[in-house]
């Protein structure tokens, strides 16, 4: 008997290419909510916007509203709020009308998560933060070598706060919201935002993630270094700082 609906005459890649979009473009539960908090708005939301509804460093509003907007689910416009005078024009993001998102399953990434913050809650504390930070590190360099591009050298002929600096603003690109800045003459890197979410405040191991990712950036950008956290959000406090 024939099928009522007809099948889809996508090749293998054209599929793998459709869920790598889609995938880049809702990658974690936030990115779904901006998307969601745009649509709701029919004159279309700022980065601002954005940034105070879902307390968020506003580059990294910025940065989830232009990944939604290269993959096509909301479109921009510059223009000028209304009653906002004569000041610089900004940027409108709205859902696109001819968007259809919603039509793909439910991502993995909660439950992956949830999965590894419970399983490393069943190992020991000092080999849980060891597997963590090991993990970090090796992420860390590949964004690291992804940032050198063809230049490989290029790493070494940097200063430790260019290098510091460099690791921020990639961090912030990852959803940390992050900044590095000195007081009392030592370095440090800070993070208004964990894109770990909730399973880092029920597990704050991961947080050595976190540490792996800038000491692993840095043994590229730089060289060996022994950065240290602070404080962490996870554990209560009001940001999560790396020192060194």
């Amino acid at each position: 008997m024939a099928s009522s609906a007809p099948t889809s005459a996508l090749t293998p890649g054209d599929f793998s290419a459709q869920v790598t979009a889609i995938t880049s473009a809702f990658g974690d539960p936030t990115r779904r909510g901006i998307y969601l908090f745009a649509r709701d708005h029919a004159d279309g939301v700022t980065a601002a916007q954005v940034a105070g509804h879902f307390g968020l460093h506003p580059n990294v509003a910025r940065h989830h509203l232009d990944k939604l907007a290269a993959g096509g689910y909301v479109e921009v416009a510059v223009e000028r709020s209304e009653g906002g005078g004569a000041g610089r024009p900004s940027k409108h993001y709205r859902a696109a009308a001819d968007a259809a998102p919603l039509e793909f399953p439910v991502r993995s990434d909660d439950l992956v998560l949830t999965l590894l913050g419970r399983s490393l809650s069943m190992l020991p504390r000092e080999q849980a933060e060891a597997m963590a930070e090991e993990v970090g590190i090796e992420y860390g360099r590949t964004m690291a070598e992804a940032l050198q591009g063809s230049s490989p050298a290029e790493g070494a002929q940097r200063s430790f706060r260019s290098a510091l600096h460099t690791v921020a603003d990639a961090l912030t690109a990852h959803g940390f919201a992050a900044h590095a800045d000195q007081r009392n003459n030592q370095l440090r890197i800070i993070n208004n935002h964990c894109p770990f979410g909730d399973v880092a405040i029920d597990n704050p191991v991961i947080c050595a993630v976190d540490r792996g990712m800038v000491k692993g950036m840095l043994k590229t950008l730089y060289g060996d270094t022994d950065p240290a956290i602070e404080t962490s959000l996870p554990r209560g406090d009001q940001y999560c700082v790396t020192s060194f």
